[in-house]
């Protein structure tokens, strides 16, 4: 049975079972602070746990792309080491919310195992929550006398808390769980031990296949545990863990799921899966490794040094290093196993496919970067060994150094000290670590209390923004949170003229006016599908109603600013063609970003293209067309706009500026017509990663501030040359001028520098058949260069050392003549490192030329003493 078979009949056999079927959710989570990265099927559905929003559905099936890379749930350090860890895996789950319970998830799950999938029963084991004394949780005796139709009592086990009692965090919903076990062990190992005896042992083939959630209760802050108003299923089933039992495999990178990239790796790199450990788990860890960054790429998550961005970072360039150590891979690789990914999950996962190209040039990008660090990292450490040529151990704060600032893998150092006879202090390396995030910890640490509730739950809150920028409201909940160690208030009102920062839009500012007196509002902000305000002060006590006021001047520039990103996206796709898709976008009341795919920069001709449609837009004053509360599909049949990563509703709005221009799926705020933006003019325009463009703009007052600035500018040009006529002309002959000044210095620094090189021929002492030269001159390093190759052109057997310093700047230049380092052994560049540390630097080269640079002036005698006893030894 191939995989995409699996997950066919999967969804085939819920929807019979009268389930709707969803997409998976992107993998990249927004508007939920406690969350990165989907990690659990349920993620999706939090807000309908929660009960901060009602299900559209009772029933529900998908499957979910998941990873789990960081906090709580992190499996990458085993991903690779073993066969059935994974960082980007899929999860098949279905739920019921407030619909059907443990009866019909238990019977449910051993029909489709059994009868559908068709897996030996002898070898299925079940486990049931035992029950917690400490938190007055009684023992799962319904779910026991469930299981006991399909599964013999021996085979029911009882679980700890630990393994049976489902939890999504410190607080929110939990509830006992069911979990089911499968045995692939061969029959002489199974009479040999039960399985029984096996089950949550951590055996690889003894293995958890489907965990089924009974979720009843709510933790509170304090831990305390309350009855949900009504009972929800949530099951989640490990896709590439199924396919391994249904396709009669003991690995998951034995299954069809990963065998494809791994037949790939082999045909790269010329080795063989199999016979060798080191790189078996290589090409495991390339495999997996390469669905996860595809994949948070596919979601518009790129690379970066923050956030989701450094983790996706973070696992590429673990993949990267793998196939360097262990595969001998020196330059990009991994973005060629792209097309298989494609191949193998385009038709289940229609993102890939669409953005194929863009994650390939991504990939690519990111391992060339990443390859010149690795060699970067080997200087460093070359250059630390011949810096402390008596030490037996690396120091722990140099190994994190080299990770942290150069993200150099530790791993990597302890492998090069092996093989120098040297060890890695990692307790000193773990230190740093610590600290670090410590440091991490503190800067985002949010301590939040529980929620205060003042009226019944209702509805979600209504939001009147879009008509009105001040209405009564009421608060139906409130919280204390902490950041920083400062106090702040988390808001919740039963409707409100606030927008919460979503879609790239900042949230509002304004006030709560309680009997007249105001309250400021912050920011506000969608967490968890709940719009929240974030106060520093409140009422005490609570009036009945309040006055929300939103910033009228803020709001009205956002709008502004909002309304032309819509208008810039659409004119990208005129002057630069239809390949154009956003990638990211900020919007406020100073200015706008706009992040989108386009594999090269902008001509001057295009940016000015594109402002002057944009800006034509604007003089038309086109009216806002508005389609409120609509299906995707009808949006769709409009030809609006979907981005890619971003996770819609049932119901969604579009927003037209002339239907056959401009139509988007949008929630944000905007202008009535667009002569309201008045003016708009792109500020810059650079590269963030392979295939991503950034533009800077801004609109109305700021875009004429700019062109003032501009002119000013020009005007102060122009007092500078004396008024010309014309200013072109004069900055050209200005130019012109300049340039030949420059050729005139520049041959009368060439007919020094012959001089001086005369000098220094007259002045090379032979010590040991060498013609030595150590000279300290005033000049660059790129003057330095050139003298010491016309010296090498003039001198036999010269070992030559130039320690120079320009501008307060010291640097070094080695040069040697290449019968030296053939017949004497000299390296140029290992001289020139062992003399880099007397002026605080590094540097190397190669053999015959190396050259280095420095913080410290005061070391260049020492530089020149030092080289001298080389050549004298």
């Amino acid at each position: 049975m191939t995989s995409s078979e699996v997950r066919r009949l999967f969804h085939d056999f819920f929807k019979q079972k009268g389930h709707a079927l969803y997409r998976s959710a992107p993998m990249v989570v927004k508007n939920d602070p406690t969350l990165m990265f989907t990690n659990a099927g349920m993620n999706q559905f939090k807000d309908v746990f929660l009960g901060n929003s009602p299900a559209s559905d009772l029933r529900v099936a998908n499957t979910q792309k998941c990873l789990r890379v960081s906090g709580k749930h992190n499996d990458l350090e085993e991903v690779g080491h073993d066969t059935y860890h994974h960082t980007m895996f899929e999860m098949l789950g279905n739920w019921s919310f407030g619909d059907y319970f443990k009866k019909e998830a238990i019977a449910w799950a051993w029909e489709l195992l059994t009868q559908v999938y068709g897996i030996d029963k002898e070898r299925l084991y079940v486990t049931v929550f035992e029950g917690s004394p400490d938190e007055g949780l009684a023992v799962d005796h319904e779910a026991f006398e469930l299981w006991k139709p399909f599964v013999s009592e021996d085979r029911i086990l009882y679980g700890s808390k630990k393994d049976n009692f489902w939890e999504m965090g410190d607080t929110g919903p939990c509830g006992p769980c069911s979990e089911i076990h499968v045995d692939i062990r061969n029959d002489a190992d199974r009479n040999k031990t039960p399985g029984a005896d096996l089950v949550n042992k951590d055996h690889p083939l003894v293995i958890e296949i489907w965990n089924l959630v009974f979720i009843e209760f709510n933790r509170m802050s304090d831990g305390s545990l309350k009855n949900l108003p009504s009972k929800h299923v949530d099951t989640g089933m490990g896709f590439e863990r199924l396919c391994m039992v249904l396709q009669g495999k003991q690995s998951n990178y034995d299954t069809d799921v990963f065998k494809p990239y791994i037949n790939k790796l082999a045909e790269i790199t010329g080795l063989k899966y199999g016979e060798d450990a080191g790189q078996d788990v290589a090409m495991r860890v390339v495999s997996d490794h390469l669905r996860a960054v595809a994949f948070a790429i596919a979601d518009g998550e790129l690379p970066s040094n923050n956030k989701a961005g450094y983790v996706i970072r973070r696992i590429l360039r673990r993949a990267i290093r793998y196939g360097y150590t262990f595969l001998s891979m020196r330059d990009p690789f991994v973005h060629l196993l792209v097309p298989v990914l494609v191949e193998c999950m385009g038709e289940a996962f229609s993102e890939l496919p669409a953005q194929q190209e863009l994650i390939s040039r991504v990939i690519h990008e990111e391992e060339q970067t990443f390859l010149r660090t690795l060699e970067t990292g080997i200087q460093r450490f070359e250059q630390y060994i011949i810096a402390h040529p008596d030490r037996k151990e690396i120091e722990g704060g140099f190994a994190f150094e080299l990770f942290d600032t150069y993200g150099f893998p530790v791993d990597l150092t302890e492998l090069m000290a092996r093989e120098k006879g040297l060890k890695v202090d990692m307790d000193g390396f773990k230190k740093g670590m610590a600290a670090q995030k410590d440091r991490s910890r503190s800067a985002a640490a949010l301590e939040t209390h529980d929620w205060t509730d003042l009226q019944s739950k209702g509805e979600e809150t209504r939001f009147l923004g879009y008509e009105q920028l001040e209405a009564r409201v009421k608060v139906i909940k409130y919280r204390k949170v902490s950041l920083k160690g400062k106090t702040m208030y988390q808001v919740v009102l039963d409707q409100t003229p606030f927008y919460a920062e979503s879609g790239g839009q900042v949230g509002d500012r304004g006030q709560l006016l309680a009997d007249g007196k105001p309250y400021q509002v912050i920011d506000t902000r969608k967490e968890n599908n709940l719009t929240v305000h974030l106060m520093a002060e409140i009422p005490n006590p609570w009036p009945e109603t309040l006055l929300a006021v939103v910033d009228t001047k803020k709001r009205r520039l956002t709008a502004n600013n909002h309304t032309a990103t819509h208008l810039l996206h659409s004119a990208l796709k005129v002057v630069l063609g239809s390949h154009v898709q956003q990638k990211g976008s900020l919007v406020d009341d100073k200015r706008l970003r706009f992040d989108f795919s386009h594999f090269g920069r902008m001509t001057d001709e295009e940016v000015r293209a594109v402002e002057r449609l944009v800006n034509e837009k604007i003089r038309e004053n086109i009216s806002m067309e508005e389609h409120r509360e609509i299906s995707m599909d009808q949006a769709s049949q409009m030809g609006a706009t979907a981005l890619f990563g971003e996770k819609y509703g049932e119901k969604v709005r579009v927003v037209a500026f002339d239907k056959n221009f401009s139509t988007e799926l949008c929630g944000g705020t905007h202008v009535d017509q667009t002569g309201q933006i008045g003016l708009f003019t792109i500020v810059s325009e650079s590269a963030i990663a392979a295939g991503i463009r950034r533009l800077e703009a801004v609109t109305g007052r700021a875009a004429e501030n700019h062109y003032q600035e501009k002119l000013d500018e020009l005007e102060a040009i122009r007092h500078l040359l004396r008024q010309p006529k014309d200013t072109t002309i004069a900055i050209r002959q200005l130019l012109e001028k300049n340039a030949e000044m420059e050729k005139q210095l520049e041959l009368l620094q060439h007919e020094q520098l012959r001089q001086l090189v005369d000098q220094l021929v007259s002045k090379a002492e032979n010590i040991n058949g060498i013609n030595y030269i150590g000279v300290k001159l005033g000049m660059d390093s790129r003057a330095a260069k050139d003298l010491a190759f016309q010296l090498k052109s003039k001198v036999d057997d010269l070992f030559l050392v130039i320690a120079h310093e320009f501008d307060g700047k010291p640097g070094i230049a080695v040069m040697l003549s290449e019968k030296l380092t053939v017949n004497k052994g000299f390296h140029a560049g290992n001289i020139v490192r062992e003399l880099a540390k007397w002026i605080n630097g590094g540097g190397g080269g190669q053999p015959f030329f190396a050259s280095a640079g420095g913080k410290d002036t005061t070391g260049l005698d020492k530089v020149l003493s030092e080289s001298r006893k080389m050549v004298e030894s």
